[in-house]
């Protein structure tokens, strides 16, 4: 699992244009999550990551969104809800992902497999996909934030320049 305490702030590099985008959320509703799925989904189709030109694009979108969809759900079942979901394109590409939530207490990941049992794994599955991933404490709760790598380069389609140009 790759996580760390702290998170690692662009050290005066400048961002892409449209890189932040942050939701504004209310206590747990249901919905809640699809909501934030949608508005990930929206910010990666102005990224450029979707559509996906490959399979390595579209298995980096997908991380993004199961990570939305977990960070999201924890904060829903173990604090009164997210209150905000925030999404920055970074300097190498990477997406960072940062939910908000009003409790002091930090996540911890289940040591214990329940292998065949539901519920418990999120964290497990927030630690393979993200590059790195870990909370900050805030004034008003704490942040848990996780950041993707984004896809490699894309490759010309066969017989034809690259989608974009």
């Amino acid at each position: 699992m790759r996580d760390g305490p702290v998170a690692r702030r662009g050290g005066g590099a400048s961002r892409p244009p449209g890189a932040d985008r942050r939701l504004g959320l209310g206590d747990a509703q249901p919905g809640t999550v699809r909501r934030c799925r949608a508005f990930a989904w929206e910010a990666l189709v102005a990224w450029g990551w979707l559509p996906a030109f490959d399979e390595d694009g579209q298995a980096a979108a997908d991380d993004v969104l199961l990570v939305v969809s977990e960070l999201v759900a924890n904060a829903c079942l173990h604090t009164v809800g997210p209150t905000e979901l925030a999404l920055s394109r970074r300097p190498g590409g990477e997406v960072r992902i940062e939910v908000a939530d009003p409790s002091s207490r930090r996540p911890v990941p289940r040591l214990t497999g329940r292998t065949g049992r539901p519920g418990g794994h999120g964290l497990r599955i927030v630690g393979v996909v993200a590059q790195h991933w870990g909370s900050l404490p805030t004034t008003a709760g704490k942040r848990v934030w996780a950041e993707i790598a984004a896809p490699g380069p894309r490759q010309p389609e066969p017989g034809g320049p690259a989608r974009g140009q």
